[in-house]
Parts: C-alpha cells; structure tokens; sequence
C-alpha cells in the first residue's frame, strides 16, 4: 500500500503527542505509526470534510452514528490490554475496524464483533484490502460475545457498556484482562478486569474517557 508523504508526516507528529501525553508502549505506538487512520475514515463517509482531521488526536463520526476512537484513548486502551504477540482476543465492537487493525499489527489473534450490519460488511471487505485478513469477524450481539471460540486472553470493549456483561468475564480466560469503558452517571470509566489463576476478579478504573454507547441485539 502506497501513501503519500504529508499523511506519514501527520501520523507521526501524531504519534510523537500521543507518546508526549503518557503512552509508553513503543510496541503499541509502532502499531498505530504503521496503520493509516485516514484511510478508515475516507471509507466511512461519502464526503471528504473530515480527512483533514484524520490525524488529529480526536474521535471523527463515521456511518451508522459511530465513530472513530481518539487515538490517544486507542493507545490508552490497547496499552491496558497488555497486549503481546500470538494472545487471543476478543473484541466488542468492529466499528470501522481500526482498532482491530493494530491488535492484528501486534500479532494477536482477533475475534471481532459488530452489531451494526453495515459496518460488519463493509469492515469485512475493506481490512483485507490493507492486508489485514487474519480476523474472524462476526455480525452479533456484544454483550453475548463470541462462546464457540472462547476462553480469549484478553478482551476489548470499544464502546461503553452500562454494565460488566457477564458472559464476556464468563469467556475471559483465567490470567486473562478485559478492558471495558462502564458508564457511571454522565461519563464513562475506563476499568481493567483481571482474572486470576484461580478465576477470581479484580477491577481497577483508570479516569474518564467518551464512547458511544454498547446497545443489545442487532441492527440491520
């Protein structure tokens, strides 16, 4: 994939205030300076007016009444996670597919699940068209996950959920982390989910951050 140099230079002073805010992950720093953010917005809107803030350090509205996560709170998230190469994760909420391109640049293996059909098509044929097609993704309900392939090593909630579902702890693996945005009153906190060897869980919360909301069921 061919890209011209002025969006290279904007990702990476991009990168370098993400890195200046608090991200300390150089692998997962690595994985955002790779992937081209602007490429995943231009695909999602029928106008072209919000490319030029493609690589600005703010969430951009893409279709279905979704959006593209800041980039610092994708650092922030994914550096959570603990990722590492070869880990099983499972995440909620494909959206665009973004965030499920730099799990798949950190050479995790990705189980992804979109509720918004149009999103789910449209993600299905484009990741592969960046090279990214070692992904399962899957039309769904979120808040059920995905069973048939669990436990999952780790597990990613891109979309705030107004509670801890039970069936995502139940696939989380033990020693696995789950990283979930939980709505509380009128802002939503990023909380860390551990579960230790012996199935226990643990909760740390980690500030408040913006999400679009984890709704039930299937849109189609």
């Amino acid at each position: 994939m061919k890209e011209d140099y002025l969006s290279i230079g904007k990702r990476r002073k991009l990168i370098e205030e993400i890195r200046k805010a608090g991200i300390k992950n150089e692998e997962v720093l690595q994985a955002m300076s790779e992937i081209p953010r602007h490429l995943f917005i231009e695909k999602n809107l029928e106008r072209s007016a919000l490319l030029d803030h493609a690589y600005e350090n703010k969430a951009i509205p893409i279709v279905a009444g979704q959006t593209i996560s800041q980039p610092y709170t994708v650092a922030f998230q994914t550096e959570l996670l603990e990722p590492a190469k070869g880990l099983k994760v499972l995440e909620i909420g494909t959206g665009c597919g973004y965030q499920t391109a730099i799990l798949l640049k950190l050479g995790m293996k990705v189980y992804s699940i979109e509720r918004q059909r149009e999103l789910f098509e449209s993600t299905k044929e484009f990741l592969p068209t960046l090279g990214f097609t070692g992904a399962r993704l899957f039309y769904g309900d979120g808040f059920k996950g995905v069973p048939v392939y669990a436990p999952y090593q780790r597990i990613i909630v891109t979309c705030a959920a107004p509670y801890i579902p039970d069936a995502l702890v139940d696939q989380l693996d033990k020693g696995g982390i789950m990283v979930i945005p939980v709505t509380k009153g009128d802002t939503e906190i990023m909380t860390k989910i551990i579960k230790d060897a012996n199935g226990q869980i643990s909760l740390k919360e980690f500030g408040n951050f913006k999400f679009v909301p984890m709704l039930p069921n299937v849109q189609r």
